[in-house]
């Protein structure tokens, strides 16, 4: 299990306190997402993206580490993208974005996607007014959404370059190894495996050109 590649290491639960603030935010709706699970054990430093089933990224360390629980990444790799993304708590605003988008059933069916999940913070960066426009303006919404899916499963060594997203836009990636920049955002956590996707979790959210 992807799970047991964490050690208990006293320093990294300083640091993954200061990603705990990822998993709230108050323009998220109730998912009904399990609260992570209390660990005394936490990420150890980031994988080679060579390994091509290895998780990296300094935001890694904010995902339960416990295999029950549903935003685990052993958890998260037995279900479809959008189920997924409903167990993590980084991804909560994401996941109210989706359903209200109607686009829970469309991940969930893709037979392999890249998903560039925006983390709650990264929704926190939009002014409140603005977010809750575009979440009740349901053709920008999708626009959005769909601007951070791309067909296939790419891997780190296939990550960089330019990629057509479902949206009809392109994204462009920079970076190598487990630095990896998505346009203007950077991955926190990459190579998060789901049953049908493969997802790189980022700080901000990706804006398609009007």
């Amino acid at each position: 299990m992807r799970a047991t590649k964490f050690t208990a290491l006293t320093a990294a639960l300083l640091f993954s306190a200061s990603l705990a603030a990822c998993g709230g935010d108050d323009a998220a709706e109730d998912t009904g997402s399990a609260a992570p699970a209390t660990t005394t054990a936490s990420a150890a430093p980031s994988m080679p993206a060579s390994d091509s089933m290895a998780n990296f990224g300094a935001g890694c360390a904010a995902v339960p580490t416990d295999a029950s629980n549903p935003g685990s990444f052993d958890a998260m790799s037995q279900v479809p993208v959008a189920t997924a993304a409903s167990g993590n708590p980084l991804l909560s605003t994401l996941v109210t974005a989706v359903k209200k988008a109607g686009l829970v059933d469309t991940l969930n069916t893709a037979p392999a996607l890249t998903v560039f999940a925006p983390t709650n913070d990264a929704f926190g960066k939009i002014p409140k007014a603005d977010l809750d426009k575009v979440l009740a303006d349901n053709k920008t919404l999708t626009s959005i959404l769909t601007y951070h899916v791309v067909e296939g499963k790419l891997t780190p060594a296939e990550l960089a370059g330019t990629h057509k997203t479902i949206e009809g836009g392109s994204v462009t990636i920079k970076g190598s190894g487990s630095d990896f920049k998505v346009n203007d955002a950077s991955v926190v956590c990459g190579n998060v495996q789901t049953a049908n996707a493969t997802v790189y979790i980022i700080d901000s959210v990706l804006m398609p050109k009007s």
